[in-house]
């Protein structure tokens, strides 16, 4: 569902882009507007599957490497 949110809204911002006056007012705005917010939001609704990403591989190596606190790791 994400995703359809994200192609819509950079959909309309390219709109947004192309109806500027300058060349450089569009690439501001397609900046701006577009790529900056989308990447800031995605980074932050990606946090919840980043953390469960690093808690499984770290179950993983656990479960690997057996629970040796003595050694020291690397």
């Amino acid at each position: 569902m994400m995703w359809i949110v994200a192609i819509a809204w950079m959909y309309v911002v390219v709109l947004m882009a192309a109806t500027e006056s300058s060349v450089l007012g569009g690439v501001l705005t397609l900046l701006f507007f577009g790529v900056l917010p989308l990447s800031l939001l995605s980074y932050f609704f990606g946090a919840k599957g980043r953390r469960a990403r690093h808690k499984e591989r770290v179950e993983k190596m656990v479960r690997k490497n057996g629970d040796r606190r003595d050694e020291p790791r690397l």
